[in-house]
């Protein structure tokens, strides 16, 4: 298979044993009921393989809708994927397994991001030796999407802190409202550039539709957080993640065009620029 083949959204790719595994958001249930998530493997970023499921749906509950955005970090000697359900509203769960192809487990007490609050998009970042969750704390409950984050416990199975506050959407200059005033925050990552720079790409909506923006912090996680002015992606596509090739070249993956059911992953090279990813020949 090639990438135009693979009709998912939300890319994520781990490098690990030689090779590229990549998960995502099914397209063809994306916005309905979900049954399970997949791998699709590949040793060149050009052939892949046929879709492997890595969890399933389990028979004994009842899933209201949808499984967005499964990442997958290796941690401790094992892979954690941090995916959100619709159970019975968006909130971030982690699954664990022993092997990146699954089957991947519940593993967490229940969801990891905050009680009675509507989130999505979870991702694993670590600092100090300390394991946080960054999350999109979503505009359907508060309007303008934010997004935070909150320490986990060393062994993933729950929050360890109180979630704080690293952005809301409004306050970047090209984003604009989604719908009347409301403000979308969607797919955080973090990435720490080799001078040491703290930043964290995400998606929203401007002029062009579904873009990548940047925003970086000089002092860790707690900010401050200050945005660039220069986008990662702009021509519709997004919630993307960065990743290293097995040569060590930096790469950006997201989705596009951010429509139904024509979303497919592109893959895009990109560079450190003033300690941030930036797009080559940009």
């Amino acid at each position: 298979m090639k990438l135009t083949d693979i009709n998912i959204r939300d890319p994520f790719i781990l490098t690990e044993n030689g090779q590229y595994y990549l998960y995502g958001t099914r397209g063809a249930s994306c916005w309905g009921t979900a049954t399970g998530i997949d791998v699709y493997t590949s040793q060149d970023l050009e052939t892949w393989s046929e879709p492997h499921e890595v969890f399933s749906a389990p028979s004994d509950r009842e899933w209201k809708s949808h499984m967005w955005a499964p990442e997958v970090h290796k941690y401790n000697d094992a892979f954690y994927m941090f995916v959100t359900f619709n159970d019975p509203e968006n909130a971030t769960y982690i699954l664990r397994a022993d092997d990146p192809k699954g089957p991947f487990v519940m593993h967490s007490e229940g969801a990891v991001t905050p009680k009675n609050w509507v989130c999505l998009d979870g991702t694993f970042y670590m600092e100090n030796g300390r394991p946080y969750i960054v999350f999109c704390h979503e505009w359907v409950q508060i309007k303008n999407g934010t997004i935070c984050a909150l320490e986990l416990s060393s062994d993933l199975k729950h929050a360890a802190g109180e979630p704080f506050q690293i952005l809301a959407a409004s306050e970047h200059p090209k984003v604009k409202p989604f719908r009347e005033d409301c403000y979308v925050t969607d797919g955080p990552f973090m990435f720490r550039s080799d001078d040491g720079r703290l930043s964290m790409i995400w998606s929203s909506f401007a002029e062009n539709g579904y873009l990548e923006a940047v925003t970086y912090s000089e002092n860790g996680i707690k900010g401050p957080w200050k945005h660039s002015s220069d986008l990662l992606f702009e021509q519709d596509g997004g919630h993307g993640m960065i990743f290293r090739t097995l040569d060590g070249e930096m790469k950006f993956i997201c989705h596009q065009p951010n429509k139904t059911p024509l979303e497919r992953p592109v893959i895009v090279d990109i560079e450190e620029k003033n300690g941030m990813p930036s797009r080559k020949n940009s």
